[in-house]
């Protein structure tokens, strides 16, 4: 791992939203209301992959995981959750924790490829990013 500070990967940083800075790892919104799409990324420096993180930093991110799946299912109620590390485009350390349905434009397949992101509108995006702050304050 890097001895640099941690920074947002810009390609996640233009992809994605704030939503809210938890323990380890920055809860971030995908532009693509084609899916509720959370990434979640821990904020260690130089982290690629899981096996970077110490035992009491990868238990923080599964919970953190956990939580973020848990406020998707809450919030709506989605047939499927789908949670991946894949870094392939974007090195950093992220985690995907998608809302899939049934009539999703992607399902059954992995949402990657499939049909160009819909970015949200301001009023949508507010929208979103207000509920999911709320329901991480419950």
């Amino acid at each position: 791992m890097s001895s640099h500070a941690y920074r947002l990967d810009d390609r996640l940083a233009a992809d994605s939203h704030p939503v809210a800075t938890l323990a380890l790892s920055e809860l971030r919104l995908m532009d693509d209301s084609n899916y509720p799409w959370l990434v979640l990324v821990p904020r260690i420096a130089g982290a690629r992959e899981l096996i970077d993180l110490e035992r009491a930093q990868r238990i923080a991110l599964t919970d953190e995981i956990d939580l973020a799946a848990r406020l998707l299912r809450d919030l709506v109620r989605p047939d499927k959750l789908n949670v991946a590390a894949l870094g392939n485009l974007v090195p950093q350390l992220h985690v995907h924790v998608i809302a899939r349905f049934h009539d999703d434009p992607a399902w059954p397949a992995p949402v990657w490829g499939r049909v160009a992101a819909r970015p949200y509108t301001p009023d949508a995006l507010v929208e979103r990013v207000s509920r999911l702050a709320a329901s991480l304050q419950a």
